[in-house]
């Protein structure tokens, strides 16, 4: 009986036909750059992993393939220095993986890097008697500094901004809020593990007002008078916050125009924000006049 060519793909065992080995490849998927993705769950010893990957390797050169990523769970780390002897690199890892990769063509690699950014925010609230929230952190280099700052935090993964703004105000100081802008952003390098910084300056609307503040991380919050803040030393000599306070009064006084979220499909069409200047856009479109905002696609427009 002939042995059919779904039982020649079976990975992990030897398969033959005629008496001639057939060579086991690691389970692949195809990327959408003409490569693959090794994605490892199964426990296999290195001898194994070593025979197929090379294997793998081969009939992947032949076929022309370009990026070969590797997925190791944690649980078959000890994989890892056997694809690194066999000229792979690391990518990046976390919690739960390590991403390895390797370039086949002896052409520049264009695998993407590793993300070389995180994302924070920082929160401008000011009520209806022109006082800003701000707080004292227990941690960091101001800690013990005296020094009043808005609220700030980082964005979690898979977290749209305008939701971090909101959650650490929330968190920080058990304030409610409603998102209103983006003001502008500051861009800084070799900071958190040698990586870049993205700090979101955020204009944010208070629906409460009573302070329930945090205790492991705030060590005091309170509504200031926006003239008290701004007249704190820091403020005067630092430049982020000299400019913290001069957005803060552009905007409550002199009409400054941020960039407020509108919901987009992107071309995954998975759900997404476009952060733009709602206000001058209206203003130099006419086509977009005749649209409903919250409908807004981007293909649309390009």
């Amino acid at each position: 009986m002939p042995i059919s060519a779904d039982l020649l793909e079976v990975v992990g065992r030897p398969v033959c036909r005629n008496g001639v080995r057939h060579a086991e490849l690691l389970p692949a998927n195809n990327d959408d750059h003409g490569g693959v993705i090794v994605e490892m769950k199964e426990h296999m010893d290195t001898e194994t992993f070593l025979t197929m990957l090379r294997d793998s390797m081969l009939q992947w050169k032949q076929q022309g393939k370009k990026g070969v990523w590797i997925k190791l769970p944690i649980g078959l780390a000890h994989l890892v220095e056997t694809a690194v002897k066999e000229g792979f690199r690391y990518h990046h890892a976390e919690p739960s993986y390590i991403m390895l990769v390797f370039w086949i063509p002896k052409t520049p690699s264009t695998i993407p890097a590793n993300a070389t950014h995180r994302v924070g925010i920082g929160a401008i609230i000011l009520n209806d008697k022109r006082e800003v929230l701000v707080v004292q952190e227990k941690s960091g280099i101001l800690r013990g500094t005296g020094i009043w700052k808005i609220p700030t935090g980082v964005v979690e993964e898979g977290e749209d901004i305008s939701v971090a703004a909101i959650r650490e105000v929330k968190e920080e100081t058990g304030i409610d809020t409603k998102f209103v802008e983006v003001l502008g952003f500051w861009q800084s390098h070799k900071t958190f593990f040698e990586k870049s910084d993205l700090f979101f300056i955020c204009m944010l609307h208070p629906l409460s007002f009573d302070i329930q503040k945090q205790e492991l991380e705030i060590e005091a919050a309170q509504w200031m008078p926006f003239e008290e803040y701004e007249a704190q030393p820091v403020a005067q000599k630092h430049e982020l916050f000299r400019y913290i306070s001069e957005l803060c009064l552009a905007k409550v006084d002199r009409s400054y125009a941020g960039f407020s979220p509108q919901p987009i499909s992107n071309f995954s069409d998975q759900p997404s924000f476009l952060y733009l200047n709602n206000k001058d856009l209206n203003k130099s479109s006419p086509r977009l006049k005749k649209r409903v905002f919250p409908s807004l696609r981007l293909l649309e427009y390009v």
